[in-house]
């Protein structure tokens, strides 16, 4: 306990630019948010930007302290996105925003899979890492395209019908809600068969942003005067966020991260304290954008 005080009387002001760096990731993701909601033929879709980095801030905020695939913020974006574009086109929206983060999130651990075999000695959990990488871009990217054709909401919830307790409830909502959830997957579809552009603006603002969140990393180890460059910082980023994503039924992936950031800081020759301690300067990191995002919700409630 003493050490990982002492590290904290070292970080010092490094945690403004720590803090700061995330300002920066989250104004990408409210770009690509933007990019998916509006169409340039509707002009009811061009949402004010503050209000699209609102629901992008506090999204995540709720998101980070809900249990289990952490999407507690999604049922709220959606309710107060509907109140300038309508139902459907909210819920759409939300969906390929989530899909987007997704598909980002694979791409960056398969770039950082190339910096990993050409930078971190090879071992059996360097081996092991990279694998499950590739397999997971692989089921990924299979079940997108296969849902995405026959509509990812009907074709979800379908499947979801069939399980046990909960099946026939399921049902119900597909039944009596079936149009509303056709209308969403049209929406979908719409957009990466008519508006491929938007949809690559997208991708490339969340695929940037997690490039970006790992300046986080690199200005932590700068604090602890720890020898490691933005190539290690994307190899420790990329490694947790991996382990992190596993065991994602976690409310603010408790421990999860902690134990990703170990791994990840030994692959590349440190000891596992330097992930455990950056592991905490990131959960204080959280907390605070926590009470940013739901004071931002709660001023927009009073207004």
């Amino acid at each position: 306990m003493d050490e990982i005080w002492n590290n904290l009387e070292n970080i010092g002001w490094w945690f403004l630019p720590v803090l700061g760096s995330w300002a920066v990731l989250y104004w990408m993701n409210a770009m690509a948010f933007k990019a998916i909601i509006q169409e340039p033929e509707l002009p009811q879709t061009n949402v004010p930007f503050w209000k699209v980095l609102q629901l992008t801030i506090s999204g995540y905020a709720i998101n980070y302290i809900t249990p289990f695939v952490a999407l507690g913020g999604e049922p709220y974006r959606i309710m107060e996105l509907k109140n300038y574009v309508g139902g459907s086109k909210a819920g759409s929206s939300v969906l390929l925003y989530g899909v987007m983060h997704i598909l980002s999130h694979i791409l960056f651990w398969v770039a950082s899979v190339f910096l990993i075999l050409w930078f971190v000695p090879a071992s059996t959990m360097v081996n092991v890492a990279c694998a499950a990488i590739f397999v997971m871009a692989i089921i990924c990217t299979w079940l997108f395209t296969k849902f995405y054709k026959k509509g990812i909401t009907v074709s979800l919830l379908k499947a979801l019908s069939k399980l046990p307790l909960v099946g026939k409830k399921v049902g119900d909502v597909l039944d009596t809600k079936y149009e509303t959830l056709n209308d969403v997957d049209q929406q979908v579809k719409n957009l990466f068969q008519n508006r491929r552009d938007r949809f690559y603006t997208a991708l490339f603002w969340e695929f940037v942003a997690r490039v970006v969140g790992c300046f986080e990393i690199y200005f932590i180890g700068l604090a602890l005067d720890i020898n490691i460059d933005f190539i290690d910082a994307m190899i420790i980023s990329s490694g947790s966020s991996l382990f992190a994503n596993l065991v994602f039924f976690f409310p603010m992936q408790l421990g999860t991260r902690e134990g990703g950031l170990a791994m990840a800081v030994m692959s590349i020759g440190l000891p596992a304290k330097v992930g455990i301690f950056m592991g905490v300067v990131t959960r204080i990191r959280e907390i605070v954008w926590i009470m940013i995002g739901l004071g931002w919700m709660s001023l927009v409630k009073r207004k």
